[in-house]
């Protein structure tokens, strides 16, 4: 249900990558699953995979280890972070693509005018070379943060700030996507509505998330928008 902190007019859109513009869940498996043999570690399931991720890459390895029992140190955590970039930033998008309809969304986006950024914990460099590799990171321009660009990142509010910062627009007239609690506790956080998707990587059910709109398919971003005095 959409709540009356919806913007009436909003100027900018805020997207999360991994989960909700890119399905990125295929490539990240297979980089995780590379360390773990290495480690002489069991494997992980697809969807255990896939309710790892939204906080980071270093957060990833974290959690697949204590998914194995595996109390490991900081230098061994360093060791599997420092493989699986390296794995994973050999082929980013071997396997993953955009979720249906988002490259039409984001051209009509465009068509109106309206600002786009991605507020990302996926590293800057690996989130720029996804978007690159796709060809959507035109639709943002510099308005690009990862989460090893500033000394903060979601759900602190300055993340999120720090990209709409970005775009030139302001908090008031900005509305974020995102697919997880992470997602939405930066948007609640900076003042911000949020669009949640539920084809995304979230361990809580998408309608349990409590974002202001939930959709099922990029088709609905903008007749949501619409409906709620943006984008006429």
């Amino acid at each position: 249900m959409m709540e009356s902190s919806i913007p009436p007019s909003c100027h900018a859109v805020i997207f999360d990558l991994d989960g909700t513009l890119v399905d990125t869940l295929p490539d990240l498996h297979h980089a995780i699953n590379l360390v773990l043999e290495e480690e002489g570690l069991k494997t992980l399931a697809k969807e255990e995979t896939r309710l790892m991720i939204g906080g980071g890459a270093r957060n990833l390895i974290e959690l697949a280890f204590a998914k194995r029992e595996i109390n490991a140190d900081p230098s061994r955590i360093d060791a599997g972070f420092d493989r699986f970039l390296k794995y994973y930033g050999a082929e980013p998008t071997a396997r993953s693509s955009t979720f249906p309809g988002v490259l039409n969304v984001l051209e009509n986006l465009s068509k109106k005018g309206i600002a786009m950024g991605v507020c990302t914990n996926k590293p800057q460099e690996m989130a720029e070379q996804v978007l690159k590799a796709l060809k959507i990171s035109h639709f943002f321009g510099k308005a690009i943060i990862g989460g090893d660009t500033l000394s903060i990142r979601k759900p602190n509010a300055n993340h999120l700030l720090a990209v709409i910062e970005k775009t030139g627009r302001v908090p008031k007239n900005a509305l974020m996507v995102g697919d997880s609690e992470t997602d939405v506790s930066a948007a609640r956080n900076a003042g911000v509505p949020i669009i949640v998707v539920d084809f995304g990587y979230t361990a809580l059910p998408p309608e349990k998330l409590k974002g202001d709109v939930l959709i099922s398919h990029f088709d609905e971003l903008i007749p949501a928008l619409v409906s709620i005095g943006f984008g006429n």
